[in-house]
């Protein structure tokens, strides 16, 4: 009941007009980002965040804002992957298997409509697990001490890489490499100046904001005049919408399974919406009676992968909430929102910051139902957007991140700053090394410092503290297994989603 009690206050603070507003247009714009191929939702709120500082939004209205465009490009990845057959994302991947196929069958209205419920329904199942496990993780989080929350943070970067995660070497690499941007500033402690070249700037750390729109916006932009081959657009045909209620009524129990396993797959920080979006279609095969129709454009193959994708992007909230680890890319750059507006996420945010909280999750809530109402009855706006060269975007894209910067700080060292990142970030993923890992690294970096400091104090220099409780030897036991298991199972799960992905590619093509 006291769950309940603090849902309907979040409410309150969801339901203000303004609010409102700003989680409608949040879910339009995520929807617009997440339908371009290659974007995704980490860049869509990288590159809103400056724009809601800009706009000087209070916390929980920025947090909707960006929360709903989180939603929204969940949503929006299925778009481009059903008709072009072109994932917008990772997670998206999966649906490409069945939703092309029926695009191909003159099926494309009824595949976005499905994938549009099944979305709904994993994001509502989703946001209901948030609600009931958050609290609990969160008192149970109150009893972790300096030594548990080192202990923790060790969990976050050896779950970094995934299950899916493509090399453990170069993610380990990516975290170091985070972990040392970290270091750069005053000392809290000491008060001694380390790697700032008595440049000014560089006395109180380098900005998350700079860093994550750097090397998502501007690297994404420098990869695309990389690789912008000039061609004919395709061409895209919708169709007539002819779904009844009740083939949609038939798929519930798929959007439940692949609703809840997304879920549970975004709850375990690393793992993710990929995750999510491979087992609900994996088991969703299995489950059915009659399997001979996936790949070919069977309507639960595009459900199951669609539940479950939406599904792990509420979970990832789970731990971004309560213990201040982010659950996947784009938990991670909502952390540096957080920690940018002088909140620290964790136990006490649900105490000291109930009322943003309870409105973010509130306005999930409603910013699914608002993304099914969007998704459907405009779903050709959305459509036509994909037939908008990606060389008109892009630098259109790119120019709202250079504004936001600039009027955040007036600062024309900023923007060098952030170009300087923005190079860095391409020339790391010309060698295949993860970004989401330094923003982690930069994130957690000076609270893992603080803790490991505090915990050094209290044991008089002791590191046996750090082993002394069952719960830190429980924590310390699960970040070993988190890094060795992906090791051992890892390939062989990669290896089956890319063959999934191959053996629908030649369906498709055949």
């Amino acid at each position: 009941m006291e769950t309940l009690g603090f849902l309907m206050d979040g409410f309150a603070v969801a339901l203000t007009p303004t609010n409102l507003m700003y989680a409608l247009i949040g879910a339009f714009v995520g929807t617009l980002i997440g339908a371009l191929p290659g974007l995704g939702p980490a860049n869509g709120v990288a590159i809103l965040i400056p724009l809601a500082f800009s706009l000087a939004l209070p916390v929980e209205t920025a947090l909707i804002l960006l929360t709903s465009v989180y939603a929204g490009a969940m949503y929006g990845g299925r778009i481009s992957s059903i008709l072009l057959n072109i994932p917008g994302d990772e997670p998206a991947m999966m649906t490409c298997l069945d939703g092309y196929p029926m695009a191909q069958q003159g099926k494309a209205a009824e595949a976005l409509a499905i994938s549009a419920f099944a979305s709904f329904m994993g994001g509502l199942l989703g946001t209901i697990g948030l609600i009931f496990l958050a609290p609990i993780l969160a008192r149970f989080a109150l009893t972790f001490g300096p030594a548990e929350y080192f202990a923790l943070f060790i969990l976050a970067f050896a779950t970094l890489g995934g299950i899916t995660g493509k090399n453990t070497t170069k993610t380990i690499i990516a975290a170091l490499i985070g972990l040392m941007i970290s270091t750069v500033g005053m000392d809290i402690a000491t008060g001694t100046q380390r790697y700032t070249f008595n440049q000014l700037k560089l006395f109180e750390g380098i900005d998350f904001i700079l860093a994550i729109v750097g090397l998502f916006a501007i690297s994404e932009l420098l990869l695309f005049i990389e690789h912008r081959v000039k061609g004919p657009q395709k061409s895209i045909v919708v169709g007539k919408l002819n779904l009844t209620f009740k083939q949609l009524v038939a798929l519930i129990p798929t959007t439940l399974r692949g609703g809840t396993l997304g879920f549970i797959a975004g709850v375990l920080p690393g793992a993710g919406a990929s995750l999510g979006s491979f087992i609900s279609y994996t088991l969703e095969k299995k489950a059915v009676s009659d399997d001979s129709q996936f790949g070919h454009g069977d309507a639960r193959g595009v459900a199951a992968p669609e539940a479950g994708n939406n599904g792990a992007s509420s979970g990832a909230l789970v731990p971004m909430l309560t213990l201040g680890v982010p659950g996947s890319g784009t938990t991670a750059v909502l952390l540096a929102m957080l920690i940018s507006l002088n909140i620290t996420p964790g136990p006490l945010m649900f105490t000291q910051h109930a009322d943003v909280v309870w409105g973010v999750i509130a306005a999930l809530l409603i910013g699914n139902f608002l993304l099914l109402i969007l998704n459907i009855p405009m779903i050709g706006i959305f459509v036509k957007l994909l037939s908008v060269p990606t060389h008109y975007l892009l630098p259109i894209v790119t120019m709202v991140a250079f504004v936001g910067i600039y009027s955040i700080s007036h600062s024309a060292f900023d923007l060098k700053f952030m170009v300087v990142f923005g190079i860095a970030g391409y020339l790391l993923r010309k060698l295949d090394i993860p970004l989401v890992p330094i923003i982690l690294g930069m994130l957690l970096g000076p609270e893992m410092e603080k803790n490991l400091s505090h915990a050094m104090v209290i044991s008089d220099g002791n590191w046996m503290i750090f082993w002394q409780s069952p719960l830190a030897i429980s924590i310390w036991s699960l970040a070993a297994a988190g890094l060795i298991l992906p090791m051992i199972f890892g390939r062989r799960i990669r290896s089956k989603m890319q063959k999934a992905n191959t053996t629908g590619e030649k369906l498709i093509t055949d």
